[in-house]
């Protein structure tokens, strides 16, 4: 297939820092996307909090599930606006690599501990992850993805002009141009977490039992419309919970459309006729319209107030936060307790040392980080029902 003059071109890669042998059957972008697959990061986001700390249903999402899910819609977009699918599927692959165990409640947590060391940020992490710590190879550190593919990981929600510590250590490596936008790809990649997670969290509350259908359609009038949509359509159905992942198709299917039309308007308004012109518009070219955005924005704030704030999610914020914060104390305090390699490479000085523990405790898995809280310090502060 033949890409849109604006896409990201592999054959004009700029390449990778440490020069390889091109693939016989494979371009730069794929083997990119295979690396991310095969890497221990990714095989950890199966166990890393979504919205659910270490659930107890099988159908809730995890990190890895929500990747997934983000792959396949960043994925089919590529291929509507005819631009490269290996790069836009590598970096929704790849776009929660940098969370460390229970979601954004051990985001603030890493964040608070190592703010004398310059902080902790997700996608900061995410960078040091494929560039520094996930040594698969005998002749370099990370997995020397090529620059279009960290460029993407980079800035995929935008231009980056005052970069944390982390970035600006893989920037400083290889100049990424934070301050202009990525390429088309990365965006779509963008906007696909949030189509992914704005109607998957609503599945997943309903099927929790946060709240019911009717809640949701009372405040929320494109969820309202969706719905309606949905029941004329299966007249005969009385079974709510049988109509919900018709809802979420009708919705996903409203915002891909949106979207589509959005981006080639946009496209054609900057007559976009190589990547760079996508990377020096000055604003975002793949999103939804203004309008559905605003619609949009009412279902965000439901789920936030509704999901994300509910007490049953929200009693084990700080008993969250309580492992992480307590896990990074001790081995800071002691980096003999760290394992193997992860001692005997543990720098002296800071803020090397603190940032070394800050790697090691974000790339833990929720269920990994409480087993060796007990293990370390006793009795884990989550509920009992979390940690057997």
């Amino acid at each position: 297939m033949t890409l849109a003059p604006f896409a990201t071109h592999w054959q004009i890669s700029r390449g990778r820092l440490h020069p390889e042998a091109p693939s016989a059957t494979r371009s730069p972008f794929a083997r990119d996307r295979d690396r991310i697959i095969h890497s221990g990061a990714f095989r950890r986001l199966r166990y890393k909090t979504q919205v659910f700390v270490a659930p107890d249903g099988d159908h809730f999402r995890v990190r890895l599930t929500h990747s997934l899910e983000v792959a396949q819609i960043a994925r089919s977009l590529a291929r509507a606006l005819n631009v490269d699918e290996d790069l836009t599927e590598a970096l929704a692959l790849a776009h929660d690599l940098g969370h460390p165990p229970f979601g954004h409640s051990g985001e603030d947590a890493l964040e608070r501990v190592m703010a004398p060391w310059g902080g902790f940020d997700h996608n900061g992490h995410a960078l040091r992850i494929v560039t520094k710590l996930e040594c698969r190879h005998p002749g370099f550190d990370g997995l020397n993805l090529t620059w279009e593919t960290l460029e993407g990981l980079a800035k995929h929600n935008g231009p980056i002009f005052e970069p944390g510590w982390a970035l600006a250590g893989v920037d400083a490596a290889w100049p990424l141009d934070l301050a202009s936008h990525a390429g088309l790809e990365a965006q779509i990649a963008a906007i696909a977490d949030d189509i992914a997670y704005d109607n998957h969290d609503l599945d997943d509350g309903i099927r929790a039992g946060l709240f019911e259908i009717d809640e949701v359609v009372a405040a929320v009038p494109f969820v309202a419309d969706c719905w309606a949509a949905v029941t004329r359509r299966w007249p005969g159905i009385s079974a709510r919970r049988r109509l919900v992942p018709e809802l979420v198709r009708e919705q996903m299917g409203r915002m891909v459309t949106d979207l589509l039309a959005t981006t080639r308007g946009r496209l054609a308004a900057i007559d976009a006729q190589r990547v760079e012109d996508i990377r020096g518009a000055g604003h975002t070219i793949a999103g939804l319209s203004a309008a559905l955005q605003s619609e949009v924005q009412l279902l965000k704030t439901f789920l936030r107030e509704r999901m994300y704030r509910a007490p049953a999610v929200a009693r084990l914020r700080d008993p969250s936060e309580a492992v992480v914060e307590g896990l990074f104390a001790a081995l800071h305090a002691d980096p003999d307790l760290l394992p193997g390699d992860w001692a005997a490479t543990c720098p002296p000085g800071e803020p090397a040392r603190a940032r070394h523990v800050g790697d090691f405790v974000a790339g833990m898995t929720d269920r990994y980080a409480l087993k060796l809280y007990e293990e370390m310090l006793g009795p884990s502060p989550l509920p009992k029902e979390m940690v057997t």
